[in-house]
């Protein structure tokens, strides 16, 4: 089994609360407070360890809040390295509304990041002991738009053990990622890959089309795009294919991307095909959003989504 290292460089403390009804003005008393260490790649060490594998967190973390998010990660017995800055790790909210069972879900933008705070992450992940790196979430501000290019290179041309590499982000970083190539797998959602694409993908077939691009240009392996209630697409050198998301009563949108991620990745370090792999991401998707707040996938429920989605 191969090990992993996950890259969070905007992590946050995720706290989710349930309130009776969402109203201006008025205090809202909550119940059912939750606290967890969240943010891209966090999350996916968190999903993986599940399953039985070994991953590395390396993520940033200061301030007074950052004190809280390394005991949180302890709590979830991840191994982890952390580069230390000054500005203070962001704490994001999701609130369930009983009333409506809508979710609301406020994420602030994250703290200012020197040169030389991610230069030091830099220069950690040089020296990382691992098979795959999958780097995931958004970029903080001060950190410049090709970071993950920086570390996608670095990660190809270091000396020592080879490492492949992985890429969930949006926007600017995504599209310099790509730039880059040398991917192992790039997971955008549909809204991220028609940013990136620079055009509308109204269809399926538009969208393998897209992602397809991606790997006829030798930038990536795989590209699986989520599409949220309608399933996914998965291109590869082979063409692309389609899963139809399951028919499920979603409680929470926290964390499936990551559970996908997390459970494709699982897969692929155990050997298997990029199929089964990727009928596992559609699985661990579905799970993550089974339950409210930020509790992410669970291998019972993966195993149970498993089995009503078709072999390919």
């Amino acid at each position: 089994m191969k090990s992993i290292a996950t890259l969070t460089m905007n992590p946050t403390i995720d706290v989710s609360y349930d309130v009776g009804k969402v109203r201006h003005t008025h205090k809202m008393r909550t119940d059912n407070e939750h606290y967890a260490p969240g943010g891209g790649g966090i999350n996916v060490a968190r999903v993986f360890v599940r399953l039985g594998g070994h991953a590395r967190c390396f993520y940033l973390s200061g301030g007074a809040t950052g004190p809280a998010l390394d005991g949180l990660i302890d709590l979830h017995q991840l191994v982890r390295t952390r580069i230390p800055i000054i500005g203070p790790t962001r704490i994001a909210a999701d609130v369930l509304e009983h009333d409506t069972g809508k979710e609301y879900r406020f994420t602030p933008a994250g703290p200012h990041v020197s040169e030389a705070e991610w230069q030091e992450c830099l220069d950690r992940l040089a020296e990382a002991d691992c098979d795959m790196l999958v780097m995931s979430g958004s970029l903080p501000p001060g950190v410049p738009d090709d970071y993950y290019a920086r570390v996608a290179r670095l990660m190809r041309e270091r000396d020592g053990r080879r490492c492949e590499v992985v890429l969930d982000s949006s926007g600017k970083a995504l599209a310099a990622g790509i730039a880059e190539g040398g991917l192992l797998l790039v997971k955008p959602s549909q809204g991220e890959l028609q940013q990136y694409a620079g055009r509308k993908l109204e269809d399926v077939e538009a969208i393998g089309k897209a992602a397809m691009e991606i790997v006829e240009s030798g930038k990536a392996r795989l590209v699986a795009v989520t599409m949220g209630h309608e399933g996914a697409v998965l291109a590869r050198t082979e063409g692309p294919v389609f899963l139809p998301a399951l028919r499920i009563d979603a409680a929470s949108a926290v964390g499936a991307g990551d559970s996908f991620v997390a459970a494709m990745v699982h897969a692929l370090c155990r050997g298997d095909s990029e199929l089964e792999a990727f009928r596992r991401g559609m699985a661990a998707g579905s799970a993550a959003v089974l339950r409210a707040g930020t509790d992410l996938a669970r291998p019972a429920d993966i195993e149970r989504m498993l089995e009503r989605i078709e072999p390919l």
